[in-house]
This record gives C-alpha cells, structure tokens and sequence, in this order.
C-alpha cells in the first residue's frame, strides 16, 4: 500500500469483520513535535495476547480468503522506517486498538492520502457502523485545526434515507473534502509562510 489512507481503510474493514459496531478513526499531524499519529479503536470481538502477537507475522491472517495478512505488518514496518512504531491493544470481548506513531518530516513517510475518500468509503459501505472520524493538524503558532464528524447525527437527520442516495452521497463527499482540505490548505499556507 502507498498511501495512510489505504492502511487505514484496511484496519477498519478489519474492525468491521470483527463485528464492531463502533469504530473511531483518529488521525493526527503535529508538525510542532514532528509526529503523525493514527489510531483505529473498535468494540469488536479482540483478540487474546497470542493472537495480537501473531497478527504482526504476514503469514497469519483471521481472514477465510486468503492465506496471508500484510496489511499490520507492513503498517508496522513502514512506522519503524519512519522512526516510530505500531502498538495493539486488545482484549477478547472488548476490542482493539492499533495506534500508530512515526515521523511527520521523515523522507520515507507515505503519504496520508485521500482520507476524505476513505472515510466517505467506509461509511456508505457500512451503515450500521457507528463511526467517529477526527483529523487534527497543529501547526507552531496557531491553534490546532481540526475536523470531527459523528456520523450518530447524519444518520438520525436522514430519517432512514440511505447513505447511498445520490444526494445524501454528494453531501457527505462535500462534507468530508471541503473538512479534510480546509485544514489542509490551512497547513500548506503555513509552511509556506514559515
């Protein structure tokens, strides 16, 4: 995978396949403390310490598809590369969480990607997740800017319209761009002015 997002997208469909109902993407960019941070948090099945100590190796996977799971360990290489490292947390019953940490600056960081597409991706494939998706960039000097979306409301406000409604699907990739590059633009104007 080349891109953040794409890793992101994988480690919440397999979130999705460990029968969460509520998943919450956060990502942030600290270009202060020269960090990225993401982290992937579901009330799913979890898994037991071996289990999280075996999701690390490509050639264990929880998958009936397929014989191997690259995405975690490549994640998990590709943060090493960039000074930092992946962490799981989980518990049987209780859920996971992947937190990822590396190097904003670093020369072999992907990039972040089309995270606007990414989570529109994630919530009209899967309506009956309760998703939380928040992006945070700090930046020296300025206050942090930060878009936040609980999709509990939309979903409450659409009155059993599904997401997938033209109108409802316009929406929404109007809403997640018009966030996502606001801030983006927001932090390429300020390190043009560093």
């Amino acid at each position: 995978m080349r891109e953040l997002a794409l890793h992101i997208l994988d480690l919440a469909e397999n979130s999705v396949s460990a029968q969460a109902k509520n998943i919450s993407i956060r990502v942030l960019e600290d270009t202060i403390a020269d960090r990225m941070k993401i982290s992937i948090q579901d009330d799913g099945k979890g898994m037991d310490p071996e289990m999280v100590e075996m999701v690390i190796d490509p050639f264990v996977t929880s998958r009936t598809t397929r014989k191997v799971g690259l995405g975690i360990p490549l994640l998990k290489e590709a943060a090493e590369l960039c000074n930092g490292d992946l962490t799981i947390i989980s518990q049987p019953g209780h859920g996971t969480l992947i937190a990822v940490d590396l190097q904003l600056e670093h020369i072999d960081r992907m990039p972040l990607g089309d995270l606007a597409d990414t989570y529109l991706s994630l919530m009209v494939a899967h309506p009956e997740v309760h998703w939380i998706f928040d992006y945070q960039v700090v930046v020296p000097g300025e206050s942090a800017q930060w878009f936040y979306l609980d999709d509990q409301p939309v979903k409450d406000a659409l009155e059993g319209l599904p997401l997938c409604d033209p109108t409802v699907l316009a929406y929404l990739r109007g809403v997640f761009q018009d966030g996502i590059n606001s801030i983006r633009r927001d932090e390429i104007q300020m390190e043009i002015n560093l």
